[in-house]
């Protein structure tokens, strides 16, 4: 049958599957995965860590870390630290069809490799780029750096941000948060450290950007736990507002925050020593002060919430665990069916754990794009993407039918 016959076929039968399914089961259809792509790829190099936003104009932009392939110059593999890590970003004008191949740089740290790109777009189109970076130090110092964390010869420098008011194309310097309070390490360069966080900001309704942020509770054990900062200004400046999440047992990290319709702010973390299992802490006071911690009982990190446009909430994360992938579930609008609420897998073809850290965004064309690291068998890591259609769209009708 011809396209264009078949597609306005699709169309009736889905305008009368519309009209005889009962609403509440619309209204409980989960969206459904239409396929899988490549946004980076190139052997020279280890891509990961990506984000994603739709700008005003329908344009995507997708941010993510890129350092050299250590094989390239004969290494055994790659670390998640290296000197030569920068924060880059690729296009696509045709709702994530296409990319452009060859990336932009976002920030090159002077000082060391940067980590985690982590994109924010503000109500007035501003880009914001939250990251962190390590330092590669001699061997001759590397052990004076006792309250300082520390991966070998790499040591942490702490977070910063950086802003674009032109759609990414060019971006400011570097902005230092201030420390969290309650950090006990120290950075670098020997100071308290800036505040850093892998995990999605958010602009509240009320205007001001609300950033989880990670701090070493102690270093020797490392144990982190997470606090709030809050800005008024757009990301110039920032305050401490509260704790999030402190256990004397648990880590909190890698957290991505949710602003539900009735004015919560919902924190979804990573942890350890706790089986992997996703924590949700949730505040009612406009993030002055959080309930205590959550544990949904599944595995999974780290997370993004999309809101979708029927309310509910698409939440996302990574799976580290044989079968390797990336998976999701779709909540409420107030995320009070964490718990409970169905797993959907996206993936489950991954290479290893060396995967995920998933973020997603709305396409002009109305699909759901969600992007993450991947390898593929020749162990190349890579940007890729998966596309999901909304329920009730046609696009998704069509698949069923199909």
């Amino acid at each position: 049958m011809p396209k264009l016959q078949f597609s306005v076929l699709s169309s009736i039968l889905l305008c009368l599957s519309l009209f005889f399914v009962p609403g509440d089961a619309q209204a409980d259809a989960a969206p459904v995965k239409s396929g899988d792509i490549i946004i980076y790829h190139d052997p020279g190099f280890y891509a990961a860590f990506p984000s994603i936003v739709q700008r005003p104009d329908g344009e995507l932009i997708c941010a993510f870390r890129r350092a050299p392939d250590r094989r390239v110059f004969g290494e055994k593999g790659n670390n998640h630290v290296d000197p030569n890590s920068y924060l880059v970003l690729v296009r696509s004008h045709d709702n994530g069809k296409t990319w452009t191949k060859d990336p932009e740089l976002i920030f090159a740290h002077p000082y060391g490799g940067s980590q985690d790109p982590c994109l924010l777009q503000l109500d007035d189109g501003t880009l914001i780029c939250t990251s962190y970076g390590w330092a590669r130090v001699d061997d001759s110092v590397k052990e004076s750096y006792s309250e300082t964390l520390r991966h070998g010869n790499f040591v942490f420098m702490g977070g910063y941000l950086v802003r674009s008011a032109d759609g990414g194309h060019s971006w400011s310097d570097a902005i230092l948060p201030p420390p969290v309070p309650a950090s006990a390490d120290t950075s670098a360069f020997k100071r308290p450290v800036a505040a850093y966080n892998r995990g999605a900001p958010i602009q509240g309704s009320d205007g001001r950007i609300y950033w989880a942020v990670a701090a070493q509770a102690t270093v020797q054990p490392r144990r982190t736990e997470t606090h709030l900062m809050i800005s008024e200004d757009g990301g110039l400046n920032w305050e401490y507002s509260c704790p999030i999440a402190s256990d004397e047992k648990i880590t909190f990290n890698e957290t991505s925050l949710y602003e539900s319709p009735g004015g919560k702010l919902i924190a979804f973390m990573r942890t350890a020593h706790a089986d992997d299992h996703t924590i949700v802490a949730r505040s009612e006071d406009g993030g002055k002060s959080f309930l205590p911690f959550e544990d949904t009982g599944w595995k999974g990190h780290p997370h993004f919430a999309l809101p979708l446009p029927d309310g509910r909430v698409f939440l996302i994360y990574g799976y580290r665990h044989d079968p390797w992938g990336i998976r999701a579930r779709v909540l409420n609008a107030e995320c009070t069916d964490v718990a409970e609420a169905e797993e959907i897998v996206l993936r489950d073809d991954g290479q290893g754990g060396d995967l995920g850290y998933p973020w997603a965004t709305l396409t002009a064309d109305g699909r759901i794009l969600v992007v993450y690291y991947f390898h593929d068998q020749g162990k190349i890591s890579h940007i890729a993407g998966t596309f999901l259609d909304l329920p009730g769209s046609v696009e998704q009708q069509i698949r069923i039918e199909n």
